[in-house]
C-alpha cells in the first residue's frame, strides 16, 4: 500500500488522477448534455426525464457522491500541479513565447478551471438545490433564463467549459499511455469536435429558453 500512496502522491500519479477524473467527467458532460437536450421537446418531456433520475433514489445519490469525489481529486490535484508549475518558474519570463503545440485551452487550464469550479457552485445552487415544491424544474429553468445576466453567465461558463475540454480531452489520454503518432491525431480531432459539440449544445439552450 505504500507505493501506491507514493505513487498517488507523485507528480505523475496525480497527474493519472486528474485524467482518470477529468475522463469521467467527459463522460458525464455527455450524458448530461443528453438530458438537457430534451428541453427541446417542452416541459412534459424533461420533467419527465427529471422524474426518472430521481427516482433511481439511493444509487443516484451514490452517483452524485462519486461526482463530488471526482470534483475534489480533479481540483485539488489540478491546484497542487499548478502550484508546483509555479514555484519551479516564480519569477515570469520577460517574452513569453508559446511554446510547440502550445493552445489557448492548454495556457488556460488553471484559470478555466477555476472558473469552471465556481459556476458549478452556482449552478448547484441555482437549479439542483432550487425548492421545486411548487415549480417544475423546468419552469425554474426557463425563469432563470428569462434574465440577461444569468443568460450571460451561463454562456460564459460553456465557453469556458469547452475551451477547458480542447486541451483536457487528448491530454488525459496521452497521460494514460494513448500518445501515439496514428492515433493522437485522431483524439485530438475528437477532442476539438466534443468540445465544440458541449460548448454550442449547452451554450445554445439559454438563447432557445428566451424564445418558447
Amino acid at each position: 500500500m505504500l507505493w501506491l500512496f507514493r505513487f498517488f502522491t507523485a507528480s505523475i500519479g496525480r497527474k493519472f488522477l486528474m485524467a482518470l477524473t477529468g475522463l469521467g467527467f467527459i463522460l458525464f458532460l455527455g450524458t448530461h448534455l443528453a438530458g438537457n437536450l430534451l428541453l427541446y421537446r417542452g416541459g412534459n418531456a424533461f420533467n419527465a426525464y427529471a422524474a426518472r433520475l430521481h427516482a433511481f433514489g439511493g444509487l443516484l445519490m451514490v452517483f452524485e457522491f462519486g461526482l463530488l469525489v471526482f470534483a475534489l481529486i480533479h481540483v485539488l490535484f489540478g491546484l497542487w500541479l499548478f502550484y508546483e508549475n509555479y514555484r519551479a518558474r516564480p519569477i515570469g519570463y520577460r517574452v513569453r513565447k508559446s511554446g510547440p503545440g502550445q493552445t489557448w485551452g492548454s495556457a488556460t487550464m488553471p484559470y478555466t478551471g477555476l472558473l469552471i469550479l465556481a459556476f458549478v457552485v452556482y449552478h448547484l445552487i441555482r437549479f439542483h438545490f432550487a425548492d421545486k415544491t411548487s415549480v417544475t424544474i423546468y419552469e425554474i429553468v426557463k425563469n432563470a433564463f428569462q434574465s440577461p445576466l444569468e443568460i450571460a453567465i451561463y454562456m460564459v461558463a460553456m465557453a469556458a467549459v469547452a475551451l477547458h475540454i480542447s486541451h483536457g480531452f487528448w491530454s488525459a489520454f496521452q497521460t494514460l499511455g494513448a500518445n501515439h503518432p496514428k492515433y493522437m491525431p485522431l483524439i485530438r480531432g475528437l477532442g476539438l469536435i466534443f468540445s465544440v459539440v458541449v460548448g454550442i449544445g449547452f451554450g445554445f439552450i439559454p438563447i432557445y429558453m428566451t424564445l418558447v
